[in-house]
């Protein structure tokens, strides 16, 4: 059985960090070890939030524990995202060395969760440098949305080619598998959304309709669920055109309800047997 250990956020009402990711990877049969950042009444997006912010060290506690019990070794992939402060940062990377020394096959995914192009960066100052010089190096599968892809790299993207082309010099930093999740471009059709994938092996990429609004999780789940289908030993363009096949299946979902929280209960079947299904290409 895959078993996945994942530091994030949980919220209380909508879904986010692991609140977003534990569930669905639950569905698809994979265990989860959620190791909770913060414990938040819901997402900060709504400008008003209750509830307490773990310290780094609180959460080392909680990873060391795990270790105690002699069964760290059997997770597969550490998964992280929003890491709210350096120190937290630094938690996450000491967890991932510990994961390796006990598993030295196992993988750390990092979606390095700091900002959108509609909301610039909502990140604390010295987390996207964070990112860039200590994460980037260390990740085995990163998975940067358009805007955090441009800032780790240093510039902006305009085509699919400079996608691929960014994308391979963040592998050549570190990560053997680059995700850039919502790719949205000037060559591109503004109704539709891709998400491209890099390796070793080539590039691939998998075409959406665009849905309309705005919902929070999307990348939580996206990197999730990426992870999974990478761990399940998937070619990585099969596992890039399911992910985007039950992402679709659950916004489409979500948004025929009328909800901007993800209908995930609702939804789960998609996980299993998305209702929609589209095909990657290999573009490079």
């Amino acid at each position: 059985m895959t078993t996945i250990m994942s530091i994030q956020s949980h919220v209380a009402y909508g879904y986010v960090g692991n609140s977003a990711a534990v569930f669905p990877l639950q569905r698809l049969g994979v265990e989860v070890w959620p190791v909770l950042t913060v414990n938040f009444s819901n997402h900060t997006g709504y400008g008003a939030w209750r509830g307490p912010l773990i310290e780094a060290e609180q959460v080392s506690e909680v990873v060391q524990g795990i270790r105690d019990r002699g069964v760290l070794g059997r997770a597969d992939a550490l998964l992280s995202g929003f890491q709210g402060s350096a120190d937290m940062g630094q938690v996450i990377l000491s967890a991932a060395v510990a994961l390796r020394e006990e598993n030295p096959g196992a993988l750390y995914c990092c979606d390095p969760v700091m900002g959108d192009v509609d909301t610039g960066f909502y990140c604390l100052p010295g987390i996207p440098e964070f990112m860039r010089d200590e994460v980037v190096p260390r990740a085995d599968v990163l998975t940067p949305n358009l805007f955090e892809l441009e800032f780790l790299v240093g510039r902006e993207v305009h085509t699919i080619c400079d996608v691929m082309e960014a994308a391979q010099q963040l592998r050549r930093q570190g990560p053997k598998t680059v995700l850039v999740t919502s790719v949205r471009l000037p060559d591109g059709r503004d109704d539709a959304m891709r998400m491209i994938a890099v390796t070793e092996e080539g590039a691939w990429q998998v075409e959406t309709p665009r849905i309309d609004g705005y919902f929070t999780g999307t990348g939580d789940i996206t990197s999730a669920l990426f992870l999974a289908k990478i761990l399940e030993g998937l070619p990585v363009g099969v596992a890039l055109e399911q992910t985007a096949s039950v992402v679709y299946s659950v916004l489409r979902a979500t948004a025929d309800l009328g909800r901007s929280e993800l209908a995930l209960v609702q939804a789960q079947d998609h996980v299993v047997a998305p209702g929609w299904s589209f095909r990657a290409t290999k573009i490079g």
